[in-house]
């Protein structure tokens, strides 16, 4: 599992900030404010993203990603859980695969078996088929709110 500290946290700032968002370095030890899933796991307030050096990069993306879909009210008002769709949820599973080649050393396939070695599940069996193969829906979904281009297989169907 590739954690915060084995990657740069300038270049995870920079790419975050890219979305408005602030990369929030928890100390070692200290809980991370807003996380869902408690331990390790990143955590959201509002505009910021909360980690430590032993947060998975997978767990950073995907919480970023959450708040990186939603219109500036709502972010605003949230606090650990941005979620309100199936739809959402499954967008933000694909954008945090893009988003990870945009990151020096992780990487979409990375990503993908990091993913699938926390526990995410897909009808296909993994996050590789998944945004492959199964996920039009969540592209549509991000290419309206213009955070990807449609991949050419999306596009004919």
């Amino acid at each position: 599992m590739l954690l915060l500290a084995d990657i740069a946290f300038d270049a995870a700032a920079a790419l975050l900030a890219r979305y408005g968002l602030t990369l929030q370095r928890v100390p070692a030890g200290e809980a991370i404010p807003g996380s869902y899933w408690g331990d390790s796991e990143a955590g959201i307030i509002a505009s910021a993203v909360y980690v430590r050096d032993d947060t998975p990069v997978h767990s950073m993306l995907h919480e970023a990603c959450h708040l990186i879909v939603l219109p500036p009210q709502r972010r605003a008002a949230v606090h650990t859980d941005a979620t309100d769709s199936i739809e959402e949820e499954d967008a933000v599973l694909v954008l945090q695969t893009v988003l990870a080649d945009a990151l020096p050393g992780v990487g979409r396939e990375r990503m993908y078996a990091d993913m699938d070695a926390w526990g995410y599940s897909f009808r296909l069996g993994s996050a590789k088929a998944y945004v492959e193969q199964d996920a039009d829906t969540s592209w549509r979904w991000l290419a309206e709110r213009g955070l990807v281009a449609l991949p050419e297989r999306t596009l004919a169907a």
